[in-house]
């Protein structure tokens, strides 16, 4: 036997890893691959058995093209929403990134805070805000006499304005890290050999920012692929793939709704590895010297007095549906939604808080499948991230694959893939039909999460120093022991960090849970949807805020744990 075979078998051997490779295979197939393959399954599945293509002749044929044109409009829009995205982050992590000047660093926390709201609270904010009755056309009308019916967002377009907002802090989180670790001895180096500040540009920054931009054009185009509140709100008579999906599965027809989750997952899938192939085939590798790129003080003249203005403005204008949200909450009821003849409302009231009451126990069933998901997706994250490290299994990126695949399609799609293979019995279910039951639910909140967790936790288990595992091996310390004490406080940040944002993204979950909730664990989500169906805007926002302040609530209180972890020295 080879010394490489010898220690791969000792690899297999190590305690531990057979028994969590086993969970691990038992969960990626049983509610990845199994779910997957049951909604392929289905939307070949004839009436009286066998198989047929009839339900993909009728997604493609001529006579309902309402299938073509949502899935040709959810394309165009998740493209357009890339561009969007894109202009309003790059820039901002270029001013922020390359300036110093005074109130920066405020300005660069607010211009975060659309992450702060949930996807369908952001939309109701945007609806209040850039409605046909909202503060913007409503203000426009009483100013300057124009319609607010034309100055209003609706159709796609206001999709892509929504998106735009709701997802440009992905390139201005990606692009800011690249910049803020950027050598400057590239560009000097460029400067040297006679380059200008337009090519240096060019041909220094631009390929190395490649990789941010790419990230995060891939997460910006699956997340608007996967949008369903957006659409939903703005669309009106405008078809998306996202939900005319949740139609036709709404009514019955349950082979159509398969085929349409398989072509959606296909497109997403598709874009997914056509940009992960183009950016390999034009990765630039620019290494340096590890040194940072200082920010440098504004020029003087025009820029020094239109920059620190500029920056205030912006991190206004990311607060608006915060304050837009804020605002109507306190507005009396039907004194101000509907009516043209003021801009801001003329009477508030503490009323609409009066029925939060009403919303114990949504958001006790929000908190509760939340944190049912995030402890599974804690115990299995952090076992398959340690599975991930140091060349522990010869499939890694296999599994590494598998794992992400929740994260690469869009929540419908897992939504339905979950019903396709759970409404009958089956050994993954223990014997039981989970459809329509409490289960799903936080099923869908793990299965979806679960890369955020195993992700986070790879990153932290990578940045350890394997010589502290030898020193405590070497006093005898058993495997458990080790990880108790040595290793699980050190990766314990990153763990933490990659946990907080799966909860915090299942608590304010509505993609999944409009297609998968029932009244014994209906979400806060759809308690707050319920009230905007309603016409009770003033008690959703109202609700709205109360999801807001808990995610802050939760944000504020993970950031005082890694205070304390800091403070006594662990991780």
């Amino acid at each position: 036997m080879r010394r490489s075979d010898a220690r791969g078998l000792v690899r297999w051997l190590r305690p531990g890893v057979w028994f969590w490779l086993a969970v691990a295979a038992f969960v990626i197939g049983g509610y990845i691959l199994y779910p997957a393959l049951a909604v392929v399954r289905q939307s070949v599945e004839g009436q009286a058995g066998g198989w047929t293509w009839a339900h993909y002749a009728r997604f493609f044929s001529s006579e309902p093209s309402a299938n073509l044109v949502a899935t040709w409009n959810s394309i165009w829009i998740s493209l357009a929403s890339v561009g969007g995205a894109a202009l309003l982050g790059v820039p901002l992590a270029l001013l922020m990134t390359t300036f110093e000047f005074p109130g920066r660093r405020l300005c660069g926390a607010l211009v975060m805070m659309p992450l702060v709201l949930p996807p369908l609270i952001g939309v109701l904010s945007f609806v209040f805000l850039m409605g046909e009755s909202g503060l913007v056309p409503r203000g426009l009308h009483l100013a300057f006499g124009l319609d607010p019916a034309v100055w209003s967002l609706r159709g796609a377009w206001g999709i892509v304005a929504v998106h735009a907002y709701s997802f440009y802090v992905f390139f201005y989180a990606f692009v800011g890290a690249a910049l803020e670790n950027r050598d400057p001895s590239l560009l000097e180096a460029a400067a040297s050999l006679g380059a200008g500040r337009w090519m240096r540009f060019w041909r220094v920054t631009v390929p190395f920012l490649l990789p941010a931009l790419m990230g995060a054009s891939i997460l910006v185009f699956m997340t608007s692929m996967a949008s369903f509140s957006a659409p939903l709100l703005f669309g009106g008579e405008l078809r998306v793939l996202s939900v005319h999906l949740y139609s036709t599965k709404l009514s019955g027809d349950l082979s159509l709704a398969a085929a349409q989750t398989v072509v959606l997952a296909s497109v997403s899938l598709v874009f997914l590895l056509l940009l992960r192939t183009w950016s390999r085939k034009h990765r630039s590798v620019m290494p340096g010297k590890g040194a940072r790129s200082p920010r440098r003080a504004l020029p003087s003249g025009a820029l020094r007095r239109l920059v620190p203005p500029v920056a205030v403005v912006l991190s206004v204008l990311a607060l608006l549906p915060h304050l837009t949200l804020a605002l109507l909450s306190f507005v009396r009821p039907g004194t101000w939604t509907f009516r043209l003849g003021a801009w801001l409302p003329t009477e508030y009231t503490f009323e609409n808080y009066r029925y939060v009451v009403d919303l114990v126990a949504p958001l006790w069933h929000s908190i509760e499948m939340a944190l049912l998901a995030t402890l599974a997706n804690l115990v299995l994250g952090v076992a398959i991230g340690w599975l991930l490290t140091g060349n522990r299994l010869r499939f890694g990126r296999a599994l590494d694959a598998l794992v992400m695949l929740p994260w690469a399609l869009p929540g419908t799609v897992v939504a339905v893939a979950l019903i396709s293979a759970f409404s009958r019995p089956s050994a993954f279910s223990f014997g039981q039909v989970l459809v329509g039951s409490f289960w799903l639910l936080p099923l869908a909140y793990f299965v979806r999460n679960l890369p955020l967790v195993a992700r986070a936790s790879h990153a932290a288990f990578e940045q350890l120093d394997p010589s502290l595992d030898e020193a405590a091996r070497s006093l005898g310390a058993g495997w458990w022991l080790r990880f108790r004490r040595v290793t699980f406080p050190l990766v314990a940040p990153g763990v933490l960090g990659g946990s907080v944002l799966a909860f915090v993204t299942a608590l304010g979950e509505f993609v999944a849970s409009v297609l998968l909730w029932v009244p014994s664990n209906q979400p806060i989500s759809m308690a707050i949807f319920g009230e905007y169906r309603e016409y009770h805007l003033e008690a959703a926002a109202a609700y709205g805020v109360v999801l807001v302040l808990v995610i802050g609530l939760v944000l504020v209180a993970s950031r005082y744990a890694l205070g304390v972890q800091s403070r006594m020295g662990i991780g």
